[in-house]
């Protein structure tokens, strides 16, 4: 809003140059979230508190968990909000490819509160039956996928790290493809939604990767430079990634152990969601599984283990997803996040890496 309404006034003062700048309005819009959620917590969660919509916590989990029960939930919902308000005035409200990401982002959210709202109305922590979920999930995704199949020409090709200009193209069979990354992204954020500023912290750093990445594919010279793909626009989405980051951090404020609010599945299948539709549009779908390597692990460690128990009626971890395997094992919860934030931020540290190493 700010560029369409601000920048035109230039040619009377040119310090307002500066709005056109995507590094500006970047660094502002995750100012914005960031405030919001500062400023609108503590209001958003006593209100949560007031309705009673708080957390019903698993009896079949580590005990000390036990303790968080009726700590107030769907905490996703300042995220969501603050990162809305935050691009309507730092976007170009021309980019269609960030409406996509806004809309997705929105919808995938939509799921997730009703998914929310089940389990507080039932007092259990079951809420939306698992088909109608991935039905939900679904009938998004291939919304979504098909605008982007129809939209560019490279948008069935897939790119592989490490190699320059490496891709193959996947014709039709995108299409399907890219629906199972954007539910498996989805669904991995929601699994690793489980200790106290776990999630938030690791979206922290595969926003600011994805930050940089978007960056550098929206300019045709560092693109060209790096031998990875131009996307024209893609610059746009380094503003939403920047939202997304303040948003974040915002949250953790308060998600931080011992937590005030929890996520919710209304904010981390948005979350998911929304990393997933940004990896397609810059086409980086491989290179998003290297930078939310940690994601990858949880969503594989659950996997694994209901796989494994069906054939040999015996479990690989003492607990799935992940983090609760450690956590069954002795590591302290706070031991367990931090932990696992290091290996995001290595995660995200590789990916960025390989960039320069093709």
């Amino acid at each position: 809003m700010f560029l369409e309404f601000v920048y035109p006034l230039v040619r009377y003062w040119t310090a307002l140059n500066v709005f056109q700048y995507i590094t500006f309005r970047g660094a502002y819009a995750a100012l914005t979230t960031l405030l919001i959620c500062y400023t609108a917590g503590p209001g958003i969660i006593e209100n949560l508190r007031k309705l009673k919509i708080r957390q019903s916590i698993r009896d079949d989990g580590p005990t000390s968990h036990l303790k968080k029960s009726g700590t107030p939930t769907m905490g996703g919902i300042m995220i969501i909000i603050s990162v809305v308000i935050s691009m309507l005035l730092w976007q170009d409200l021309d980019s269609e490819i960030v409406w996509i990401c806004l809309a997705s982002f929105a919808a995938f959210g939509l799921v997730g509160f009703i998914d929310d709202f089940l389990k507080i109305k039932a007092h259990n922590s079951k809420g939306l039956p698992a088909w109608a979920k991935l039905a939900g999930l679904f009938v998004i995704s291939v919304g979504v996928v098909l605008v982007l199949f129809f939209s560019g020409e490279q948008s069935t090709a897939l790119f592989i790290p490490f190699m320059k200009n490496a891709a193959v193209d996947l014709g039709v069979f995108w299409i399907i493809f890219a629906v199972i990354l954007i539910i498996g992204e989805s669904n991995a954020v929601n699994l690793s939604d489980g200790l106290d500023g776990l999630a938030a912290g690791l979206l922290i750093f595969v926003f600011i990767t994805l930050a940089i990445i978007t960056y550098l594919s929206g300019r045709a010279d560092y693109s060209s430079y790096l031998g990875i793909p131009f996307i024209e626009g893609a610059g746009e989405l380094t503003v939403l990634c920047l939202a997304l980051v303040g948003a974040c951090v915002g949250f953790l404020w308060f998600n931080a152990h011992p937590a005030e609010v929890f996520m919710g599945d209304v904010g981390s299948l948005a979350l998911g969601g929304v990393i997933a539709v940004i990896s397609l549009i810059i086409k980086k779908e491989i290179l998003i599984l290297i930078a939310g390597g940690v994601f990858v692990l949880e969503a594989a460690s659950v996997i694994i283990q209901v796989l494994y128990y069906k054939w040999k009626r015996q479990r690989v971890f003492k607990m799935a997803p992940l983090h609760h395997h450690f956590e069954l094992s002795g590591w302290a919860e706070t031991k367990v996040v931090t932990r696992f934030w290091i290996l995001g931020a290595l995660f995200a540290i590789i990916a960025l890496l390989t960039l320069k190493i093709q």
